[in-house]
């Protein structure tokens, strides 16, 4: 009864001793198990980074189609501000230039008097020979005279000397103003081959910056999207004037002098920048989206870097980046009335500054939502927009 339990005991010390030692086939077979197993595990973490990839690129794309026209708009300032410092250098390397070119004229001057000097002398010398002196002083009648002609040769005799001291010194002092002009000369080169790359640079940037616009408008979501961030923007700026006009009131602020705008200003008021209206007020056709939108504002289009007025007295209540509209400037009039300008290349003055009536408080360009150098202008009574031509001056 008790030999199957023995056999069966037997059997698996058997196996069991078959598993703690393999042979070397069952050995193999594990190793390539294991290999297997590894090489799955490298495919499957390729796959995750790979997701991982795609996931990114998709929160890119998901990105603000506006912050990427910011983004542009931020890399052509910075490239444009590196320019017009090197242009300025070069300016005043030219004007180095100039004045040195000016001291090498008086210079060649100084020198050809000089030499024409030395010249006349030497003629006068080789008339009188080598002797020339020793016969002036035994010509001489008397003691007296002897002394008088001796003195009179010495004076002549330091007269050269000094003429040909002075001869030296411009001679010296010509060759180091041009050594001078050929530093300055290779400084300008060197200015204008960075000016040459800078510019390059920012035509490139714009140039990607027109077909990032391109790519918006031909893609049907892009568009939709831009409009809608657009919107927002603009609701934005509703908020921000409507909340500047609460605290007005609130406060019962007094309007700095000269009040609230006297009768006649309607139809008066300067223009914020030099240029023909391209985009009028109301409901128009949007010109990048090509569908209408209800305009607040008006599109002046003008010269890039023209500078940018104030219409009114008033205070700098906004300076800075606004999605789909590039660099703009919000001045409070504190008489009831607001005024916006956007697409600015440039801004020239900072928030709490108080500015006159046509004070120059920016310049022109093409940031934001905008394919060529324009000002966007907003006229607001309290936080309504009001139509812009009919406050500015007639043309």
């Amino acid at each position: 009864m008790r030999r199957p339990s023995v056999i069966r005991a037997g059997l698996f010390c058997c196996l069991a001793i078959g598993f703690a030692m393999p042979s070397g086939a069952a050995a193999d077979a594990i190793s390539d198990k294991i290999e297997k197993e590894r090489k799955a595990l490298e495919q499957l973490k390729d796959q995750i980074e790979e997701k991982r990839r795609q996931a990114d690129e998709a929160g890119r794309k998901r990105e603000s189609l506006l912050q990427g026209i910011q983004t542009l708009d931020e890399r052509v300032l910075h490239v444009r501000q590196a320019h017009q410092e090197v242009s300025r250098k070069l300016r005043k390397k030219d004007q180095e230039i100039e004045t040195i070119n000016l001291q090498i004229a008086k210079l060649e001057e100084s020198i050809r008097q000089r030499q024409d000097a030395i010249k006349a002398r030497l003629r006068v010398q080789y008339m009188e020979g080598r002797f020339g002196y020793w016969k002036t002083l035994l010509a001489s009648s008397s003691y007296g005279d002897f002394q008088r002609r001796l003195q009179y040769l010495s004076a002549v005799s330091e007269r050269d000397y000094g003429l040909m001291e002075t001869y030296r010194s411009d001679i010296n002092h010509m060759e180091e103003a041009e050594r001078q002009r050929e530093a300055a000369r290779a400084g300008m080169r060197s200015y204008k081959q960075s000016t040459e790359k800078q510019l390059h640079e920012m035509n490139s940037v714009k140039k990607e910056k027109k077909l990032y616009l391109t790519k918006i408008t031909q893609e049907k979501e892009s568009s939709e999207r831009a409009l809608q961030e657009l919107e927002r923007s603009a609701s934005r700026i509703d908020s921000l004037l409507r909340e500047l006009e609460q605290r007005r009131r609130a406060a019962a602020a007094k309007p700095p002098p000269g009040g609230y705008l006297p009768r006649g200003s309607k139809g008066a008021l300067p223009w914020p920048a030099d240029g023909s209206v391209i985009s009028y007020f109301g409901r128009q056709k949007h010109p990048t989206f090509n569908t209408y939108v209800q305009r607040k504002g008006i599109e002046i289009r003008t010269i890039e870097g023209s500078l940018i007025h104030a219409v009114m007295p008033g205070t700098v209540v906004y300076a800075d980046w606004l999605k789909g509209y590039g660099l703009v400037i919000i001045l409070d009039h504190a008489n009831g009335f607001f005024s916006l300008y956007a697409h600015a290349s440039k801004i020239l003055t900072t928030v709490g500054a108080q500015v006159g009536a046509n004070q120059a408080i920016g310049e022109t360009g093409d940031t934001g939502m905008t394919g060529e150098n324009t000002l966007y202008f907003e006229l607001r009574e309290g936080a309504e927009p009001v139509d812009p031509l009919q406050w500015l001056a007639k043309r």
